[in-house]
């Protein structure tokens, strides 16, 4: 391990994995995964000790892989908005809510004695596609429980000074009083629609409203009771093209496109790479469903066959923040805490 290496992590809700960046290699090896100090794994906790938890697990366990890689930096993709001097604002999936801004950044480089780079999740992940995107401006969009998304364009991630934007998953695209709940509380958000966990209870909610078509298709024999209906069985049965299964999914992808065709219209973005386990588990055919709904809609001034390429999968793994915030770190040179655009 002589090559130069940065130290990147990536904290979610249930799982912390850290790992070495080599800068030589643009690979991330040595990656060691431990559950998050979070509410995961101490429920009922107050949000405060939480935090503290989290504070302790990161410092601890960066400055361990920080010594074994010889690194010069470490870079964090954290799970919730994160402003663009590294405060962590909210987090959700970690430590609940709504608990006090963290300055994440500044605590861990008390501890470490080193630069550190905190970025949301997300927009680490954008920095994974940069390269292979080119300088076309471009729209990270993960469906996995929830739905997230960021821009890419000229160099940064459009978000604004505190963490705002890159939100499609909250966006409310059914207003009526009986829409679908959001995890975040709200109702009739594109999250709670078209994602995962949205699809997951539509098509039980199909189940219920024709139990004679789903005892025929594909999700009835996986699962006779529409209780028992799980992700996995529904990204199969559209796969193998059951007609009963593709049409929930359908359901879904009419409000994600309609979604995309609004960032579009407004700014341009021509260029969608859809990530998470979701839509990558369901795979081309998540891809080839979408784009027929986004030819239904269209996209004012784009033909048949612009509309065709706008949408690809992402990477089918799970190291798109590690990877990404290593070559976030690259792209910010010899001096990470330099004032960029990038957030």
């Amino acid at each position: 391990m002589s090559e130069p290496a940065f130290t990147v992590a990536d904290l979610g809700g249930t799982t912390l994995r850290i790992a070495r960046y080599g800068t030589d290699t643009d690979a991330v090896t040595d990656i060691r995964r431990t559950p998050t100090e979070g509410m995961a794994r101490h429920p009922g906790a107050a949000v405060p000790e939480l935090q503290d938890r989290v504070v302790e697990q990161l410092a601890e366990l960066a400055a361990a892989a920080v010594a074994r890689h010889r690194s010069s930096a470490l870079a964090l993709a954290f799970a919730g908005p994160v402003t663009a001097d590294g405060r962590v604002t909210a987090a959700p999936t970690v430590w609940g809510g709504p608990g006090a801004t963290l300055p994440l950044r500044l605590l861990l480089e008390e501890r470490l004695g080193l630069p550190v780079v905190v970025v949301n999740d997300l927009t680490a992940a954008v920095w994974r596609y940069v390269a292979t995107e080119g300088q076309q401006p471009f729209c990270l969009i993960t469906v996995s429980s929830g739905i997230g998304s960021k821009v890419y364009r000229d160099g940064e991630v459009l978000l604004d000074p505190e963490g705002h934007g890159g939100e499609l998953g909250h966006w409310t695209c059914d207003p009526s009083p009986q829409a679908p709940p959001c995890d975040c509380g709200g109702r009739g958000h594109l999250g709670g629609i078209a994602s995962g966990r949205g699809m997951q209870a539509a098509a039980r909610r199909a189940a219920l409203l024709d139990p004679a078509g789903y005892a025929r298709s594909l999700l009835g024999a996986a699962a006779p009771d529409p209780g028992e209906l799980d992700n996995r069985a529904l990204a199969l049965a559209v796969r193998d093209g059951d007609g009963f299964a593709t049409a929930v999914l359908r359901g879904g992808l009419a409000h994600l496109a309609s979604a995309i065709t609004a960032v579009f219209t407004s700014i341009g973005v021509r260029r969608y790479v859809l990530m998470g386990g979701f839509a990558l588990a369901v795979g081309p055919r998540y891809a080839q469903l979408l784009t027929e709904e986004l030819e239904r809609l269209g996209c004012f001034g784009l033909s048949g066959e612009e509309i065709r390429r706008m949408v690809v999968l992402g990477e089918p793994d799970d190291d798109h923040g590690l990877i990404g915030a290593g070559r976030l770190l690259t792209a910010r040179g010899a001096n990470p805490r330099r004032a960029v655009t990038v957030r």
